[in-house]
């Protein structure tokens, strides 16, 4: 924190010992005695999720006494802010100014982000078995090996299952590649049980016992070596053995890596062509709407500038009634660009004043204008979401599925949320969960698209804060692994990310939201 306000009273004459409480009830920093710009250095661990609105409150006091009572302590001012906002600044560094009193500066805080590194590495090991037992009739044994991580109730979950190897006493099984947190969940002397098996051929559904061991990650990256050659536990004569041939551990880029590096411009966003569906209660937002902030609100954070162009579709546009489907809402050909959710929706109602809702709807020329954006900057530093808003009726369905195909080689996602009570059989068709989209004979190089109908979200009891958060969650939910799966696709390595903060004075230390 910096220039923090000063409490003074009778026993009191030094600038005030702050601390820092985050809400929901994550807990408080420690104290820190006697400055106006502390640097706290209490971690909070979070579960981050990309595709929801996390929000937090950090609120700042003076500690007056011992009271865990807060109302004990002098309140020194407050921010709120998403822990997405956090994430999405640039080198996931945010300074907010603290407020909460009123007629006085506060100060900032400053918060920064840093992602657990053991939740990207994964491992590559490789076993094999020395003199096991014998357990078919009439040859020798078929075994595979089952890992079992151990949790903290004392049960074991399966992590990983080698493959067979036929007919042999003494296998050697294919390296295989696993997850740290899969096998270990981040405690590196958690024991594992590996146990080999022999599929008995003649009634396959027959597992047979040959043994079992233990042992934890710790121990087997210190690799191949005489500590990871194992005895295997089981009721023969034979000096069983199972040996680690090799072990390696690579780091996984993740979603957090090439948003740290500076990853920008997130939406076009355009709500389509509909009729009653566009109605604008003033008391409610309608349906459209509710969609695009459920959404927008929580991608923005993610976006550099917060300015985004909103395209619309299926309308006769003035002064010549000319047919458009792809039409800036804020009427600027040269600037299509509004400033944050609240820029769309405030330009998308002053649209509908103007322009007249007009089929055809057709949705490849907008998949294409984004096409067009994403294709000029294919180096890993822009990925593109268009969010398609709506009715579900599409007049272009050819050519928007050829459109999709060539848009799933660039670095661009599609989001479509169906509004009002049609089938949206052609929309589960371009989402192609069940049955990967294809055109001309040539299919998806991946999956692009994410639909959900508007409908499943809305609350009867009338709670649409709850509903649209839902809604979010779910359109949003596939955004990261898409987004690897291009970069992973392209050989693109996230840009270095901008070196910490580190407070004048002070040697550099991580703190982490």
């Amino acid at each position: 924190c910096r220039v923090l306000l000063s409490c003074f009273s009778f026993h009191h004459f030094l600038s005030s010992p702050p601390f820092v409480f985050l809400l929901p009830q994550f807990g408080r920093t420690e104290v820190i005695d006697n400055t106006l710009n502390p640097d706290f250095v209490r971690k909070y661990i979070l579960d981050y999720f990309f595709e929801e609105k996390q929000n937090l409150r950090f609120d700042l006091y003076d500690v007056d006494s011992k009271s865990p009572d807060l109302s004990k302590h002098d309140f020194l001012g407050q921010t709120f802010c998403t822990l997405g906002e956090i994430v999405g600044s640039p080198a996931s560094r945010l300074e907010k100014p603290l407020g909460g009193i009123q007629g006085k500066k506060c100060g900032t805080i400053v918060l920064s982000a840093e992602e657990l590194s053991n939740c990207r590495d994964s491992a590559t090991m490789q076993f094999c078995a020395n003199k096991l037992d014998k357990k078919d009739f009439f040859g020798k044994s078929d075994p595979f090996m089952v890992f079992y991580r151990s949790n903290e109730d004392g049960t074991f979950t399966i992590c990983h299952k080698t493959e067979v190897v036929k007919n042999t006493l003494n296998p050697v099984w294919q390296p295989f590649t696993i997850p740290v947190r899969a096998l270990c969940n981040g405690d590196f002397d958690r024991y594992n049980a590996a146990s080999p098996y022999s599929l008995n051929l003649l009634i396959l559904s027959l597992h047979d016992f040959i043994g079992d061991f233990t042992t934890s990650y710790r121990e087997l990256a210190r690799g191949q070596s005489q500590f990871n050659v194992y005895e295997v536990s089981l009721h023969s004569s034979n000096n069983t053995s199972v040996t680690l041939l090799s072990f390696s551990v690579e780091s996984e880029f993740t979603f957090l890596d090439y948003i740290k590096g500076g990853l920008t411009d997130w939406l076009i966003g355009n709500p389509s062509q509909s009729t009653s569906l566009h109605y604008m209660n003033p008391y409610q937002l309608n349906a459209y709407a509710m969609a695009l902030k459920a959404v927008g609100e929580i991608i923005q954070d993610y976006d550099s500038d917060k300015m985004f162009p909103a395209l619309g579709f299926g309308a006769k546009l003035p002064p010549d009634g000319r047919v458009s489907h792809e039409f800036p809402l804020n009427g600027n050909l040269e600037n299509p660009y509004c400033n944050g959710i609240e820029g769309i929706l405030e330009a998308y109602h002053q649209s509908l004043k103007t322009v007249q809702l007009y089929g055809p709807t057709n949705f490849a020329p907008v998949v294409n204008h984004v096409a067009r954006y994403s294709a000029a900057v294919q180096d890993g530093s822009q990925y593109f979401v268009l969010l398609i808003i709506t009715d579900g009726v599409i007049s272009d369905m050819a050519q928007t599925k050829e459109a999709i195909v060539n848009g799933a080689k660039l670095p661009m996602s599609i989001i479509i949320v169906g509004v009002g009570q049609a089938e949206f059989d052609a929309m589960v068709e371009l989402d192609g969960d069940d049955i990967r989209i294809s055109s001309r004979g040539k299919l998806a190089e991946r999956d692009i698209v994410q639909f959900v109908p508007f409908r499943d979200y809305m609350d009867r009891t009338g709670n649409h804060v709850l509903s649209m958060a839902r809604l979010a969650k779910d359109v949003l939910a596939e955004i990261p692994d898409q987004f690897i799966s291009y970069m992973k696709s392209r050989g693109i390595k996230p840009n270095p990310a901008p070196p910490p903060y580190t407070p004048p004075g002070h040697t550099h230390h991580h703190t982490l939201i």
